[in-house]
């Protein structure tokens, strides 16, 4: 098959952006060729894809959106290709890869009704309706299932547009054999003593990710347990917001906001616990990662992968609706109980084991590639 992938940017470190990629590679090793439209690429272009770098302009975003997918429809008219894969709501697709949650349940519970009026909201209701609605003949590829009732109740989808995949982890975040050596070595690098711990949050987008919440909670610790505790978040984003916070709450010697990176796995085995608190996440990758290399979490229920911390015991789950001194208490408690850390850690790591968590991509890559559809 000759298959078009859609995105408005692609960057190394987003979640979306390595769902994109390794679904793509699937399809390229089962020799279907691979052409991709985007507005920005940052990185290597992999051996075997074309990617193709729209040159639209438009005073916003929504203008820029709308111009992106005239250009593709042009361009494929005279190059067609046999499916066409987004991995953002737009209208012209066959298949669509459910990273983000559902946009008018958030316009109408999180936004007064003014923000209808507006074309940005008209923009984004339109390219998710052209996706969700009963006219539309595109596929979902759900990657959280408490997202299908919420699109089916603004747009009625039919049942059997959606298909539920499972996590799609990459094994090399499981704990490997000498799992120990490397958190030693981690930790002498980062100057981390035996009392010390360390806090680790992941993710681009920290404001979604909710690095406010983290800040807050880490300066509510108790004097002398918020002096051992270290917080490093990484991920690509604009720093200087959560820089000023930091300082404002006087965290300056206890706070790294690094970028994106390679190294992963090592933050993963050198930290103590990983904090999540999203204010919205569709699936939220980076918690089964931290449940596979043996990392307590604590986390939102508002991510989609929130349920496998419950079903592992490999952390807890604040409910909804978030309550920052809520947050700071349980943050401190799984701070001081190193017997209950030592606990979850071990069931994640058992449930690592026997779970299917990492085949995501390959079965994306399957009912992409069913010529039944």
């Amino acid at each position: 098959m000759r298959l078009t992938f859609t995105l408005y940017k692609y960057f190394p470190y987003g979640g979306l952006q390595r769902d994109f990629l390794r679904i793509a590679r699937v399809c390229l090793q089962r020799s279907h060729t691979i052409r991709v439209y985007t507005l920005e690429w940052e990185g290597e272009v992999p051996p075997g894809f074309e990617v193709i770098v729209v040159p639209v302009r438009a005073m916003t975003n929504p203008g820029r959106y709308e111009k992106f997918v005239a250009w593709i429809r042009d361009d494929l008219r005279r190059r067609p290709t046999d499916r066409v894969v987004g991995f953002n709501k737009m209208p012209g697709l066959d298949v669509y890869f459910a990273a983000d949650p559902c946009f008018e349940e958030k316009a109408r519970t999180l936004r007064g009704r003014a923000y209808r009026l507006t074309r940005r909201y008209r923009h984004f209701a339109a390219f998710e309706r052209a996706v969700f609605g009963v006219e539309s003949r595109t596929r979902i590829l759900l990657i959280s299932r408490e997202q299908q009732p919420l699109f089916v109740k603004h747009y009625g989808t039919p049942e059997n547009r959606f298909h539920l995949l499972p996590p799609g982890i990459a094994r090399d975040r499981r704990a490997p054999a000498n799992a120990a050596e490397i958190r030693a070595a981690f930790r002498r690098e980062f100057g981390l003593g035996e009392d010390d711990l360390l806090l680790l949050q992941i993710g681009s987008g920290f404001k979604t990710k909710g690095l406010d919440r983290s800040l807050r909670a880490l300066a509510s610790l108790p004097g002398e347990l918020r002096a051992r505790t270290r917080l490093i978040a990484i991920g690509q984003d604009d720093p200087r917001p959560f820089l000023v916070q930091t300082r404002e709450l006087g965290l300056d010697t206890r706070v790294d906001i690094l970028k994106g990176r390679d190294d992963i796995p090592r933050f993963l085995l050198g930290a103590d616990l990983l904090i999540h608190p999203a204010y919205s996440e569709a699936a939220g990758m980076v918690l089964l990662e931290a449940v596979v290399a043996g990392l307590p979490v604590l986390t939102t229920d508002v991510c989609g992968y929130a349920h496998y911390i419950d079903e592992a015991g490999a952390g807890r789950v604040l409910i909804s609706p978030f309550d920052q001194a809520r947050l700071d208490s349980l943050l401190a408690h799984m701070l001081v109980n190193e017997r209950s850390r030592a606990a979850w850690s071990r069931n994640g790591l058992a449930f690592a084991e026997t779970a299917d968590l990492y085949s995501l991509h390959e079965r994306a890559a399957d009912i992409i590639l069913d010529t039944r559809s």
